[in-house]
């Protein structure tokens, strides 16, 4: 039997198709069509109760918001909303999509290394919990458009070189995000001399795919070592499982470290927050392929019918993914590269990947896609971006329909003789 560690929780074999939710993944093909992000809503509750749990059970002034960066969609950031979780947004659209999600305004963390007077005025307008200033032209921004007292955050970049991609690193000494500690304290003092400014703590967010907790608690001590304030905001970066032979910590072990980091170096009497993104969503969504063609040569290519306008991790960040033939549970293995259908040779999802005896026609499923995909799609070779489907106790329910060919032209604005 096909290995399902990587998939959803409520992920089943049935016959010769694979249940998520309860629902059939070839009736979901059949419905909706591919390529498709599927997500199993029961895994995303329960993922959600964790977190929560994890940390308010060791410290309950402990906000958890969701990074909504992750997966900025309205469907997605309700169900958080409705389980208790806050939002981080970057600029004002995804302030905008949390805010049609029913995420109180108090629970929202702008963050942003540019923030225009837009972004700033959005926040300031939606009298959201705070805006993590992340340099200078942010004080100065808040300091022209502000009538009312403003509650903000720090950001500070605390020079650590996180064990990850390059591209998923925000914490060291070259990073774009924040202000470097040897500035802090001028940022503390032109903050304290805007009135309207009312500075409560700091923020640090080192990186994203992390596995290393001891990183984390480096990042608490490096905070601890500025000036003292109420609130400290962590950012997240909790790296999840795309292969087997990852070895991942659980959420509940990565809140214990750092809750424990924090009351060492912090004590208890401070307000946390942490901002999850990949370790919320990836592990519960996957994505639907259908293969259209199979080239054998020097190398076997599986070509389905998505790819790099739906997936860009393996591009951007050499993210390997694990993919499963739908069916196929005791068909022979063939060593192939699982590729897409843009006019790229970078448009690449899996190489050398094991799959069950491909054919054209077969369903194939990639794991551990809810996180980054559904943000990154894009219309590579005009394609249309996939639909999003929550399934849970058998029932399927469309949450973001698939793009249209009308949907491509809308936006065109064609000369008044154009035909």
């Amino acid at each position: 039997m096909p290995d399902l560690s990587l998939l959803p929780r409520s992920a089943a074999v049935d016959g010769d198709d694979l249940r998520i939710g309860g629902c059939l993944l070839r009736e979901l093909a059949a419905e909706f069509g591919t390529p498709a992000f599927v997500i199993d809503e029961q895994a995303l509750r329960a993922r959600a109760r964790e977190y929560v749990s994890a940390f308010a059970s060791r410290h309950p002034r402990t906000r958890v918001c969701f990074a909504a960066k992750a997966f900025p969609s309205v469907s997605m950031i309700r169900i958080f909303a409705q389980e208790g979780l806050g939002c981080d947004v970057v600029g004002g659209g995804e302030l905008r999509i949390a805010l049609a999600a029913g995420v109180p305004p108090s629970k929202i963390v702008m963050h942003g290394n540019a923030k225009t007077d837009g972004d700033i005025q959005a926040a300031i307008d939606a009298r959201i919990g705070y805006i993590a200033v992340d340099g200078f032209d942010d004080i100065d921004r808040i300091e022209k458009l502000a009538r009312d007292i403003t509650p903000v955050l720090l950001r500070v970049s605390p020079g650590i070189d996180s064990a990850t991609h390059a591209a998923l690193a925000t914490g060291g000494a070259t990073s774009k995000f924040g202000v470097p500690a040897e500035q802090v304290p001028q940022a503390i003092a032109r903050m304290r001399a805007v009135p309207t400014i009312d500075l409560r703590g700091l923020h640090a967010h080192i990186g994203s795919q992390i596995f290393d907790l001891d990183q984390f608690e480096a990042e608490v001590a490096a905070l601890a070592s500025m000036e003292r304030f109420g609130v400290y905001d962590f950012g997240g970066g909790l790296g999840v499982r795309y292969v087997p032979e990852d070895d991942a910590p659980g959420i509940d072990e990565y809140a214990g470290r750092l809750v424990s980091a924090a009351r060492r170096h912090l004590g208890d009497d401070v307000d946390l927050l942490v901002e999850p993104g990949r370790s919320l969503v990836a592990p519960v969504g996957l994505t639907l392929y259908r293969v259209v063609t199979v080239k054998r040569a020097a190398r076997t290519h599986v070509a389905v019918d998505g790819g790099m306008g739906d997936n860009l991790e393996p591009s951007l960040y050499g993210q390997r993914f694990t993919p499963l033939v739908v069916g196929q549970w005791n068909a022979a293995q063939v060593r192939a590269d699982l590729v897409g259908r843009h006019c790229e040779s970078g448009d690449v999802i899996v190489t050398d990947a094991m799959l069950a005896s491909p054919q054209v026609g077969d369903l194939v499923v990639v794991a551990v896609t809810g996180a980054y995909c559904f943000t990154m799609c894009n219309n590579y070779n005009a394609a249309l971006r996939p639909p999003v489907i929550f399934c849970a106790d058998g029932v399927a329910r469309l949450a973001v329909r698939r793009e249209t060919e009308a949907d491509l032209m809308a936006r065109e604005v064609a000369p008044a003789d154009f035909r």
